[in-house]
Protein backbone atom coordinates (compact mmCIF):
# COMPACT_ATOMS: atom_id res chain seq x y z
CA UNK A 1 0.00 0.00 0.00
CA UNK A 2 1.61 3.32 -1.02
CA UNK A 3 2.30 5.85 1.70
CA UNK A 4 0.06 8.93 1.61
CA UNK A 5 1.75 12.22 0.87
CA UNK A 6 2.78 14.10 4.02
CA UNK A 7 4.63 16.99 2.42
CA UNK A 8 3.63 20.64 2.46
CA UNK A 9 0.16 21.26 1.10
CA UNK A 10 -0.50 22.23 -2.51
CA UNK A 11 -0.41 25.85 -3.53
CA UNK A 12 1.98 26.93 -0.77
CA UNK A 13 5.19 27.20 -2.78
CA UNK A 14 4.23 26.95 -6.46
CA UNK A 15 5.15 29.42 -9.15
CA UNK A 16 2.66 31.28 -11.32
CA UNK A 17 -0.21 31.72 -8.88
CA UNK A 18 -2.34 34.71 -9.86
CA UNK A 19 -5.42 36.41 -8.50
CA UNK A 20 -8.71 35.26 -9.98
CA UNK A 21 -10.62 37.73 -12.16
CA UNK A 22 -14.39 37.95 -12.52
CA UNK A 23 -14.04 36.70 -16.09
CA UNK A 24 -12.08 33.64 -14.99
CA UNK A 25 -14.55 32.90 -12.19
CA UNK A 26 -17.44 33.04 -14.67
CA UNK A 27 -15.59 30.64 -16.96
CA UNK A 28 -15.12 28.19 -14.09
CA UNK A 29 -18.69 28.36 -12.82
CA UNK A 30 -20.10 28.02 -16.34
CA UNK A 31 -17.63 25.26 -17.39
CA UNK A 32 -16.74 27.37 -20.43
CA UNK A 33 -14.57 25.41 -22.93
CA UNK A 34 -13.60 28.68 -24.68
CA UNK A 35 -11.15 29.30 -21.83
CA UNK A 36 -9.44 25.91 -21.95
CA UNK A 37 -5.67 26.37 -22.42
CA UNK A 38 -5.98 30.07 -21.49
CA UNK A 39 -5.62 29.18 -17.83
CA UNK A 40 -6.02 26.29 -15.40
CA UNK A 41 -7.58 26.42 -11.95
CA UNK A 42 -6.57 24.50 -8.84
CA UNK A 43 -8.55 23.92 -5.66
CA UNK A 44 -6.55 24.16 -2.47
CA UNK A 45 -8.99 22.11 -0.37
CA UNK A 46 -8.69 19.07 -2.67
CA UNK A 47 -5.20 19.42 -4.17
CA UNK A 48 -6.62 19.02 -7.70
CA UNK A 49 -6.34 21.24 -10.79
CA UNK A 50 -8.69 21.39 -13.77
CA UNK A 51 -9.51 22.94 -17.10
CA UNK A 52 -12.12 25.73 -16.93
CA UNK A 53 -14.55 23.45 -18.82
CA UNK A 54 -14.41 20.71 -16.15
CA UNK A 55 -17.93 19.55 -15.25
CA UNK A 56 -17.11 19.24 -11.57
CA UNK A 57 -19.13 21.19 -9.02
CA UNK A 58 -17.85 24.79 -8.68
CA UNK A 59 -15.42 25.12 -5.75
CA UNK A 60 -15.39 27.84 -3.13
CA UNK A 61 -13.83 30.91 -4.68
CA UNK A 62 -11.43 31.45 -1.77
CA UNK A 63 -9.93 28.00 -2.39
CA UNK A 64 -9.21 28.61 -6.10
CA UNK A 65 -5.71 29.26 -7.44
CA UNK A 66 -5.14 30.27 -11.08
CA UNK A 67 -2.18 29.05 -13.17
CA UNK A 68 -1.13 29.94 -16.68
CA UNK A 69 -0.31 26.36 -17.64
CA UNK A 70 -0.46 22.82 -16.31
CA UNK A 71 3.26 22.72 -15.52
CA UNK A 72 2.91 25.56 -12.99
CA UNK A 73 0.07 23.75 -11.23
CA UNK A 74 2.12 20.55 -11.09
CA UNK A 75 5.10 22.46 -9.67
CA UNK A 76 2.79 23.79 -6.95
CA UNK A 77 2.03 20.16 -5.99
CA UNK A 78 -1.49 20.04 -7.37
CA UNK A 79 -2.53 16.84 -9.12
CA UNK A 80 -4.43 16.66 -12.44
CA UNK A 81 -8.16 16.03 -12.40
CA UNK A 82 -9.14 12.51 -13.40
CA UNK A 83 -12.27 13.79 -15.13
CA UNK A 84 -11.07 16.64 -17.38
CA UNK A 85 -7.43 15.47 -17.82
CA UNK A 86 -5.75 18.92 -17.81
CA UNK A 87 -2.38 17.45 -18.82
CA UNK A 88 -3.97 15.55 -21.71
CA UNK A 89 -3.10 12.23 -20.11
CA UNK A 90 -5.18 9.69 -18.22
CA UNK A 91 -4.50 9.77 -14.47
CA UNK A 92 -3.22 6.32 -13.36
CA UNK A 93 -5.34 4.64 -10.70
CA UNK A 94 -2.48 4.61 -8.18
CA UNK A 95 -2.01 8.38 -8.54
CA UNK A 96 -5.75 8.89 -8.15
CA UNK A 97 -5.71 6.82 -4.96
CA UNK A 98 -2.91 8.99 -3.56
CA UNK A 99 -4.90 12.06 -4.60
CA UNK A 100 -7.89 10.73 -2.66
CA UNK A 101 -5.78 10.11 0.46
CA UNK A 102 -4.51 13.68 0.30
CA UNK A 103 -8.05 15.00 -0.03
CA UNK A 104 -9.12 12.95 3.01
CA UNK A 105 -6.15 14.16 5.06
CA UNK A 106 -7.02 17.78 4.24
CA UNK A 107 -10.76 17.41 4.91
CA UNK A 108 -11.21 14.67 7.55
CA UNK A 109 -12.70 17.27 9.94
CA UNK A 110 -15.58 17.89 7.53
CA UNK A 111 -18.65 15.68 7.07
CA UNK A 112 -17.44 13.16 4.49
CA UNK A 113 -19.55 10.54 2.76
CA UNK A 114 -18.55 8.44 -0.22
CA UNK A 115 -20.66 10.68 -2.47
CA UNK A 116 -19.08 13.87 -1.12
CA UNK A 117 -15.57 12.43 -1.46
CA UNK A 118 -16.26 11.28 -5.02
CA UNK A 119 -17.55 14.75 -5.90
CA UNK A 120 -14.44 16.37 -4.43
CA UNK A 121 -12.13 13.97 -6.26
CA UNK A 122 -14.01 14.16 -9.58
CA UNK A 123 -15.15 10.58 -10.03
CA UNK A 124 -18.16 8.36 -9.48
CA UNK A 125 -18.71 6.90 -5.98
CA UNK A 126 -18.62 3.34 -7.35
CA UNK A 127 -15.39 3.81 -9.29
CA UNK A 128 -13.73 5.69 -6.42
CA UNK A 129 -14.66 2.96 -3.91
CA UNK A 130 -13.46 0.15 -6.14
CA UNK A 131 -10.23 1.85 -7.24
CA UNK A 132 -9.23 3.06 -3.78
CA UNK A 133 -9.79 -0.33 -2.15
CA UNK A 134 -7.87 -2.15 -4.88
CA UNK A 135 -4.88 0.20 -4.63
CA UNK A 136 -4.84 0.97 -0.90
CA UNK A 137 -6.19 -2.29 0.50
CA UNK A 138 -8.95 -0.59 2.54
CA UNK A 139 -12.09 1.35 1.70
CA UNK A 140 -12.17 5.16 1.58
CA UNK A 141 -14.44 5.26 4.63
CA UNK A 142 -12.04 3.03 6.57
CA UNK A 143 -9.21 5.40 5.67
CA UNK A 144 -11.27 8.37 6.84
CA UNK A 145 -11.86 6.62 10.16
CA UNK A 146 -8.13 5.88 10.50
CA UNK A 147 -7.33 9.56 10.00
CA UNK A 148 -9.97 10.68 12.49
CA UNK A 149 -8.78 8.20 15.10
CA UNK A 150 -5.16 9.27 14.65
CA UNK A 151 -6.05 12.96 15.05
CA UNK A 152 -8.27 12.19 18.06
CA UNK A 153 -5.36 10.38 19.72
CA UNK A 154 -3.17 13.46 19.26
CA UNK A 155 -5.82 15.64 20.90
CA UNK A 156 -6.33 13.19 23.77
CA UNK A 157 -2.64 12.95 24.64
CA UNK A 158 -1.46 16.47 23.93
CA UNK A 159 -4.42 18.72 24.79
CA UNK A 160 -7.02 19.22 27.52
CA UNK A 161 -9.92 19.35 25.07
CA UNK A 162 -13.13 17.70 26.22
CA UNK A 163 -14.25 14.52 24.44
CA UNK A 164 -17.16 16.26 22.71
CA UNK A 165 -14.80 18.98 21.42
CA UNK A 166 -12.44 16.38 20.03
CA UNK A 167 -15.31 14.59 18.33
CA UNK A 168 -16.36 17.78 16.54
CA UNK A 169 -12.75 18.64 15.64
CA UNK A 170 -12.29 15.30 13.86
CA UNK A 171 -15.54 15.54 11.93
CA UNK A 172 -17.98 13.54 14.09
CA UNK A 173 -20.59 15.77 15.70
CA UNK A 174 -22.35 12.89 17.48
CA UNK A 175 -20.26 12.24 20.62
CA UNK A 176 -21.67 8.78 21.51
CA UNK A 177 -21.05 7.67 17.91
CA UNK A 178 -17.50 9.04 18.09
CA UNK A 179 -16.87 7.10 21.32
CA UNK A 180 -18.22 3.90 19.73
CA UNK A 181 -16.01 4.27 16.64
CA UNK A 182 -12.95 5.17 18.70
CA UNK A 183 -13.38 2.11 20.94
CA UNK A 184 -13.85 -0.11 17.90
CA UNK A 185 -10.56 1.19 16.47
CA UNK A 186 -8.43 1.22 19.62
CA UNK A 187 -10.11 -1.12 22.12
CA UNK A 188 -10.57 1.77 24.57
CA UNK A 189 -12.98 4.64 25.03
CA UNK A 190 -11.40 8.08 24.50
CA UNK A 191 -11.35 8.69 28.27
CA UNK A 192 -9.70 5.32 28.94
CA UNK A 193 -7.14 5.95 26.17
CA UNK A 194 -6.27 9.39 27.55
CA UNK A 195 -5.87 8.06 31.09
CA UNK A 196 -3.75 5.09 30.06
CA UNK A 197 -1.38 6.94 27.78
CA UNK A 198 -1.00 10.00 29.98
CA UNK A 199 -0.02 7.68 32.83
CA UNK A 200 2.67 6.23 30.60
CA UNK A 201 3.97 9.71 29.78
CA UNK A 202 3.95 10.71 33.44
CA UNK A 203 5.81 7.67 34.71
CA UNK A 204 7.87 6.91 31.63
CA UNK A 205 6.75 3.30 31.70
CA UNK A 206 6.14 0.95 28.84
CA UNK A 207 3.84 -1.52 30.50
CA UNK A 208 0.57 -2.46 28.88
Amino acid sequence: MPDPIKEEGPGETGQGMMGISDEQWRAITHNDPAYDHKFFYAVKSTGIFCRPSCKSRPPRKENVRIYGNAEEALEARFRPCKRCKPTGERLPDQEWAVQITRCIEMNYMEPLTLNILADMCHGSPYHLQRTFKRVMGISPMEYIQQQRTARAIEYLIHTEKAIHEIAVNVGIANTPYFITLFKKSTGHTPAEYRHKHRDKQTWGGNEE
